[in-house]
């Protein structure tokens, strides 16, 4: 009675909020007393179809109460299994971070470490990037380190030429690849779903706490591209069909203690729905225990939040990036609403050109954790993608 009761005063507080949040709430309204398809529970049958429970209501529980206030960093398998872990361990040890986020399945799809897990070798490709994963995960308990795996998910070039049909194929039946040369595999297909979270348990019982995944959408301007490719796919929306894939990785894991986390482009929280690629930022958010948005300040182009050049002022930019978070996010009360833990920059976006960008060290990490705080944000992710970050910071 008193959680019936609890929530019914957050939606009255919700319904007489006014724009955005307010339309959000009578949404969150009606599909609680009328659930849509795409927030029923997910068949793993790969039909992609889904079956509507009485009610989608839940409470969030925090499966792991006694977790830190994560600051951390991101680990590729290659540090992880080699001589910088060392150096990464001592930064750590020397500093207020606390957390590693550590590559389990990476960008191109394969599995770090050896698995005897018949399942995950039929359809993956593990690689020994991590000669013992197991020794792996006992460092970072010694030294206090939060350990949390990343799965990178729906971008995976390994599972799309092993299985084309998991894929997007082009006309001509070849596999599909984005200018960079990297195959997606095709969120409709509740067979990747099913692979991804296997990896995902197989990390939970390695010891990892977190599940972080990654890259849970469909390639970039897919909107574009769909009508030139085939695969597999049903009458849900895509921002539908990736919000039921986390709603079901989140189910699964559940019974296992970890917490779930997913990685989003940061923009998505200063639109309605990333529509192209499937991203919901409020869909998503309240399916997770952590959403970790990727505010890099040299992701944003002139004009965001009112600044001209985002990458020259970090602390504009993420400022304006976590009040269009909280303004997202808040409708959902404490019923849905997840940790709010971003990905910010340390590394320095050359690429960008002469007067567009600026080399990034002490002054500008610390910019951009003042502008955290200054939004009430407690927690962050540092990004590097050579894992070589500013030591001399003030975490």
């Amino acid at each position: 009675m008193d959680i019936l009761l609890t929530t019914l005063l957050v939606f009255y507080n919700l319904l007489t909020g006014a724009g955005d949040d307010s339309t959000s709430a009578h949404k969150l309204l009606t599909a609680i007393v009328q659930p849509d398809a795409g927030q029923g529970s997910t068949s793993s049958s790969g039909s992609g179809t889904t079956e509507e429970q009485p009610s989608n209501v839940f409470v969030k529980k925090d499966p792991q109460k006694d977790a830190p206030k994560v600051k951390g960093i991101y680990v590729t398998s290659h540090s992880a299994g080699g001589e910088r872990m060392a150096k990464l361990l001592n930064l750590l040890d020397r500093t207020e971070l606390n957390s590693m986020v550590i590559d389990i399945k990476d960008d191109y799809g394969y599995i770090t470490y050896k698995t005897d897990n018949a399942e995950l070798q039929k359809l993956g490709t593990p690689q020994r990037y991590i000669k013992d994963i197991n020794a792996t995960v006992k460092q970072m308990q010694d030294h206090k380190i939060y350990p949390i795996a990343r799965v990178v998910v729906f971008k995976d070039t390994v599972l799309a030429n092993k299985h084309p049909e998991l894929s997007y194929r082009n006309a001509d039946g070849s596999i599909w690849k984005n200018g960079k040369g990297d195959s997606f595999v095709n969120p409709y297909r509740h067979e990747v779903w099913d692979y991804n979270v296997k990896i995902a348990k197989e990390a939970a019982k390695l010891g990892f706490k977190e599940i972080q995944f990654d890259y849970v959408r469909f390639p970039e301007g897919f909107e574009k591209k769909e009508a030139n490719l085939k695969f597999d796919k049903t009458n849900e929306k895509r921002v539908d069909v990736i919000a039921d894939f986390v709603k079901y990785a989140r189910e699964q894991l559940e019974p296992l203690g970890v917490r779930v986390s997913v990685d989003i482009f940061g923009y998505a929280a200063s639109v309605p729905a990333a529509e192209g690629i499937g991203q919901d930022f409020v869909k998503i958010s309240k399916q997770v225990d952590v959403i970790s948005p990727m505010v890099y300040p040299s992701h944003y182009s002139t004009g965001w939040f009112d600044v001209k050049e985002p990458d020259l002022n970090p602390y504009a930019t993420i400022k304006g990036a976590m009040v269009d978070t909280h303004k997202k996010l808040e409708p959902l009360g404490d019923v849905y609403k997840p940790v709010i833990r971003p990905w910010i920059q340390d590394f320095t976006a050359s690429w960008l050109g002469k007067g567009h960008y600026k080399k990034y060290g002490k002054a500008e990490v610390e910019a951009q954790i003042k502008a955290l705080k200054d939004t009430n944000i407690e927690e962050y992710l540092l990004w590097n993608a050579g894992n070589k970050y500013t030591e001399d910071t003030n975490f």
